[in-house]
């Protein structure tokens, strides 16, 4: 393994060590795990989700099945927005954006989610202006629904504050289906995010010794 690569894993072990025992000790499965020792406020924690059978409707106007769209194969990096959001919600997909950008080529391989909290007001179409504002590759999708399929989806993730207005930063990755998720709550940079995406690549492709 190459010595950045090492570096990587040593770094995302550390900090997740104590959310993996709290897995390994049997912790119910749904609740997430957090390490309040992550660098500039950060919390980076790692937890299991069932992922509900709920159906939502991708920006290009197709209804589609949740666990069938996130389980595609690919990485997974998702978060939780709205259009009129006059604060957060801006900050998370320019992030994203950033996060797609740095990646350059290898963000074809990169499943980019973004569903909306705000239902009644994002049509597909509007998801679709939203998404060209922040040059959203074809890896970036953002999806909308029902009212009760849009709370389903944030109460599995734990992200369901009642309303709109009281959502936090949120960004949930997985290395692929059927592997636990990584919770980063707070804000973190379109490099905190690739950071973290290799992290995350890289330990999940240690083979054992």
């Amino acid at each position: 393994m190459a010595a950045q690569q090492l570096e990587f894993v040593v770094v995302l072990a550390l900090a997740l060590a104590g959310p993996m025992a709290a897995l390994a000790a049997g912790t119910p499965a749904d609740a997430p795990r957090h390490d309040h020792s992550g660098s500039k406020g950060l919390k980076v924690s790692m937890a299991e989700y069932a992922v509900p059978d709920i159906w939502l409707l991708r920006d290009d106007g197709r209804k589609v099945l949740l666990p069938r769209e996130l389980d595609d194969g690919r990485p997974l990096v998702m978060n939780f927005v709205y259009t009129t959001c006059p604060g957060i919600c801006p900050l998370m997909s320019a992030v994203f954006s950033q996060f797609q950008q740095r990646l350059g080529a290898e963000r074809e391989k990169v499943h980019m989610v973004s569903i909306s909290i705000d239902p009644e007001q994002d049509t597909p179409a509007r998801l679709r202006a939203y998404a060209q504002k922040f040059s959203a590759g074809a890896q970036w999708q953002h999806y909308t629904g029902t009212a009760a399929a849009s709370v389903a989806v944030q109460k599995a993730f734990d992200v369901y504050r009642g309303d709109k207005m009281g959502h936090d930063p949120l960004t949930l990755m997985r290395s692929a289906p059927g592997k636990p998720w990584v919770r980063i709550d707070g804000f973190a940079t379109g490099a905190e995010l690739v950071q973290q995406y290799l992290q995350l690549a890289a330990l999940c492709e240690r083979k054992p010794a």
